[in-house]
């Protein structure tokens, strides 16, 4: 013990560089050179962190260099794997998932039990494939490996909320926010989570202020981004567009390759009337990360301009994309059965959103089936799904003004006046700029509707009332 101590103040003013103790001269207290790319993607890999795209293609020119000396290093593999996994994420290239599949399996072959980080980084393949049912699987599995790790818990929480699964999702959190803060940067990505699953339950103020608060204690420009585009994705579901934008415009300050806040940008600004920069920003966003979800957006904002040349364009962007991501293994069926139900084949729709219900039965599916068995005649299955996505209690705690305009919609078809009229207002009043086609839809049916009639006669009280 002695000779312990002897070692700890001899090496006092000092610090470990690449591997090397370096001694610095006495009474010289500088701090170490910051950290370079490699270092910062590692990091932030192993905390679960978002990496800047510059410092992941450092990271993976890195590794795989190394691996092609050391193919037995079963950590690199991983860490490769997971950079692989963000990569693909962070330019919508689906390519890189079966580069991320292998090397991750590479690891685990390597070291089949109590690999938690290649268990953690299949987790977050698999949530990136939107394959949740597989991601439940290797979450769990990290969790069971690495229990007080951490980082074992926020694929997992991922993969509860896209399975519909709430009350996991509730429960792991609390598991979660039960262990050590740990680092800073740690805490962000708990509260980014915790956010998520408030979002969820309905508790809209909790959110956003757990999601500001993860963007304040972001360690690194590229989890702040990350923190930031949380934080204008709920503004925008609150109806607060100018709230949005600056969040966005936040996220692109802190890190300019931070692309989905780009389209978040292009969304705020249709909804404030500033049509030709929102295009721009679309535009931007497709050029550097071409998700399906971004040329719907985009193609339904030409079509709300009258520009259905420009919206066919992108649909077809989209369908390609999708081709694409399903090569890949990445399953777009959600985003895709929404284009069908409302530009394409209603029953095509139907025949993949069931499917992908059958899979993945959470509120978002539930809304998109019910819309889509809506477009295909089919209204009294489809009233069914709709309120399921509306519900507080099976699940549809979250208030979006989209998943209220279908149900109002499918209730004025089923003759339900006093319910549509009740939900079509309820999407305006949770956001009155949700869509650039469909709130002069929603604002034009309730035009239709007419005022409510007159309330109950007297000596009828709580007959008919509506809470």
């Amino acid at each position: 013990m002695q000779s312990v101590r002897v070692l700890a103040g001899a090496v006092v003013g000092c610090f470990v560089l690449g591997g090397v103790l370096v001694v610095l001269p006495d009474g010289d207290r500088r701090p170490p050179p910051s950290p370079g790319p490699v270092a910062r993607a590692v990091t932030a890999v192993g905390s679960g962190a978002p990496a800047s795209l510059p410092d992941l293609v450092a990271l993976i020119g890195d590794r795989e260099a190394h691996l092609r000396a050391h193919p037995g290093d079963v950590r690199s593999w991983a860490e490769l794997g997971t950079a692989y996994v963000e990569r693909g994420e962070r330019t919508a290239e689906p390519r890189y998932f079966p580069k991320a599949d292998a090397a991750l399996r590479t690891s685990l072959k390597g070291r089949p039990k109590g690999n938690t980080e290649a268990f953690r980084g299949l987790a977050a393949l698999a949530d990136a494939r939107h394959d949740f049912r597989a991601a439940r699987g290797w979450g769990e599995a990290a969790v069971a490996a690495s229990p007080k790790r951490w980082t074992a818990y926020p694929a997992l929480i991922d993969a509860y909320r896209g399975l519909g699964d709430y009350k996991n999702a509730r429960r792991t959190l609390t598991e979660l926010m039960e262990l050590p803060s740990g680092s800073r940067a740690s805490e962000a990505q708990v509260l980014v989570r915790a956010g998520l699953v408030y979002r969820d339950r309905g508790w809209r103020e909790d959110s956003a202020a757990t999601l500001s608060d993860a963007a304040a204690l972001a360690s690194a420009p590229a989890e702040q981004a990350d923190c930031l585009v949380r934080v204008g994705e709920l503004a925008w579901e609150r109806g607060e567009p100018a709230e949005s934008l600056r969040a966005f415009e936040a996220a692109l300050r802190a890190d300019p390759g931070e692309h989905a806040a780009r389209a978040g940008q292009g969304r705020a600004l249709a909804a404030l009337g500033r049509d030709s920069e929102a295009l721009l920003a679309y535009q931007s966003a497709l050029a550097k990360q071409p998700l399906p979800r971004y040329a719907l957006e985009l193609g339904e904002l030409y079509e709300s301009l009258g520009l259905d040349g420009a919206a066919r364009a992108q649909y077809d962007v989209l369908r390609a994309r999708v081709r694409e991501g399903n090569a890949a293994g990445v399953n777009e069926e959600l985003v895709l059965g929404l284009f069908e139900a409302d530009h394409g084949d209603a029953g095509s729709a139907v025949r993949r959103l069931r499917a992908e219900w059958a899979r993945h039965p959470s509120v978002a599916v539930a809304d998109a089936l019910g819309w889509a068995l809506h477009r295909d005649g089919k209204d009294k299955e489809a009233i069914g799904f709709a309120t399921r996505a509306t519900d507080r209690v099976r699940g549809g705690g979250a208030r979006i003004a989209l998943y209220s305009f279908h149900r109002g919609m499918i209730e004025r078809r089923l003759g339900k006046e006093s319910a549509a009229r009740r939900h079509l207002g309820e999407a305006l009043r949770i956001s009155p700029v949700f869509s650039p086609l469909l709130v002069p839809v929603a604002s034009r049916t309730l035009e239709e509707l007419g005022e409510p009639g007159p309330g109950p006669a007297p000596g009828a009280e709580g007959v008919g009332r509506q809470r």
